[in-house]
């Protein structure tokens, strides 16, 4: 028999609650947030279910993922505070990023009031801050907030030089693998063209599983990427390359 205590339907929880009945139907599919059920089989609610959708409304706005809040506020209550960290990490981040374009939008500003037309340095500027804000943000769907905390971490020693040299590296590795795609995975050369893919993966990893994840998360979906970011992917996109590679260090590991 249910507790005496206010119980709501649906659609009355959601009116009061300031959110749809199909959010409630869609946390309750991926157990997020589970009422109760009449002998009749229709949900009901309680305030204590009211208490648990405010602290996932929360953790949402915060940009943490649905089912990543489902295992924090079920099995992993002392592992919040160090959530909500790598979160505010992030989200300082994006803050940095944000005040970079908006003060070279208002060098560019006071350029143009003084009737001279904007610097050339000022305009790259303000295509470079939204360019690598728009980065952050659509990469950031694959990672997880441990991993983003991690890049974040790491952000002053991947420098543009690093960058660039890593870069040349691959487009050199990616060649001659495609080259060799016809032999034999086991055979010598291949093998020293797959330890050399894998110390480029790991310079970039560290073997650390969260960002070895969000790279794989990130090729996965390659078909979504947004059209400039698979422009500049597309020396990489071989699909033939990558299997043969695979096949390749996996022998490796055996």
């Amino acid at each position: 028999m249910l507790d005496q205590e206010p119980m709501y339907r649906t659609r009355q929880f959601a009116e009061l609650a300031g959110v749809t009945v199909r959010t409630l139907h869609h946390y309750d599919r991926l157990g997020l947030l589970k009422p109760r059920r009449t002998a009749a089989g229709f949900r009901v609610y309680q305030a204590r279910d009211l208490e648990r959708l405010e602290q996932i409304i929360a953790l949402k706005f915060l940009g943490l993922p649905l089912r990543r809040i489902g295992t924090l506020l079920d099995r992993e209550a002392l592992a919040l505070p160090d959530a909500l960290r790598m979160q505010r990490s992030v989200l300082e981040e994006k803050r940095r990023l944000l005040d970079r374009a908006i003060a070279a939008i208002q060098e560019a500003e006071v350029s143009i009031r003084g009737r001279e037309p904007a610097d050339t340095g000022v305009l790259k500027r303000i295509i470079e801050a939204i360019e690598m804000q728009n980065s952050t943000d659509w990469m950031a769907r694959y990672q997880t907030p441990e991993a983003k905390a991690k890049l974040e971490a790491r952000k002053g020693e991947w420098t543009p030089e690093m960058q660039e040299r890593v870069s040349a590296e691959w487009k050199e590795l990616f060649a001659e693998v495609e080259a060799a795609s016809g032999e034999d995975p086991a055979s010598e050369r291949v093998q020293a063209l797959a330890a050399r893919w894998t110390r480029l993966v790991e310079g970039f990893t560290k073997r650390d599983p969260d960002l070895t994840q969000s790279v794989a998360n990130a090729w996965k979906d390659y078909g979504n990427w947004p059209a400039e970011a698979k422009q500049q992917a597309a020396p990489f996109s071989n699909k033939e390359v990558w299997n043969f590679m695979n096949k390749a260090i996996a022998l490796r590991k055996q």
